[in-house]
């Protein structure tokens, strides 16, 4: 059981590493989503799964607060995914590859940022809302794995956390938006 449990650490550790080799795209990432939201923009997350709880958790830290000594207002975030009732009808009367798609084609805007959450990169209704939010010219933010999928060609930032284990990526996305909101949050109380 040690054994297991130090090689999981181990691989915990060396994807995490691995990010310091897109560091300068974090610090992008962070300029332009404080830019954005000085502006009057908002963040949009949308995942499937355990990526789509990973944007709900996310949206909750910029809405709420991240850490317990930081009293702020609420950055404006939305889930895409966070509404039975609207992606249950989606997925009934249109497709389930348009669950993302269609919400963000009602609420997102220019001002806005899209941070797609996705393992595979690959999935139907990430890729479609990647191309939804070109149409409306809304930027957006792939946190990826393995090799960043289909969905890279369509992001304008990739964050591509490179492992091909699910539950390694999902830990690192997790640390990413911490990490990235953390700075976003320093810089809005400048």
């Amino acid at each position: 059981m040690k054994k297991m449990l130090e090689m999981h650490i181990n691989e915990n550790m060396n994807a995490h590493l691995s990010l310091l080799k897109i560091s300068k795209i974090v610090e992008q990432v962070i300029k332009i989503i404080t830019k954005k939201i000085k502006r009057g923009g908002k963040l949009l997350f949308c995942g499937n799964g355990g990526s789509a709880a990973d944007a709900q958790h996310l949206t909750a830290e910029f809405l709420v607060r991240l850490r317990p000594h930081i009293n702020r207002q609420p950055i404006p975030a939305l889930s895409l995914a966070q509404d039975t009732s609207t992606i249950t009808a989606c997925g009934n009367d249109y497709n389930f590859d348009e669950i993302f798609s269609r919400t963000l084609s009602g609420l997102g805007n220019k001002k806005d940022v899209l941070i797609c959450i996705s393992t595979s990169g690959n999935s139907k209704n990430i890729l479609k809302v990647l191309k939804e939010a070109k149409k409306k010219g809304i930027l957006t933010i792939g946190f990826l794995g393995k090799k960043g999928g289909k969905a890279k060609k369509n992001c304008d930032f990739k964050l591509i956390v490179e492992s091909n284990n699910t539950a390694r990526i999902q830990e690192c996305h997790i640390f990413l938006g911490h990490f990235i909101l953390q700075k976003v949050e320093d810089n809005l109380m400048k």
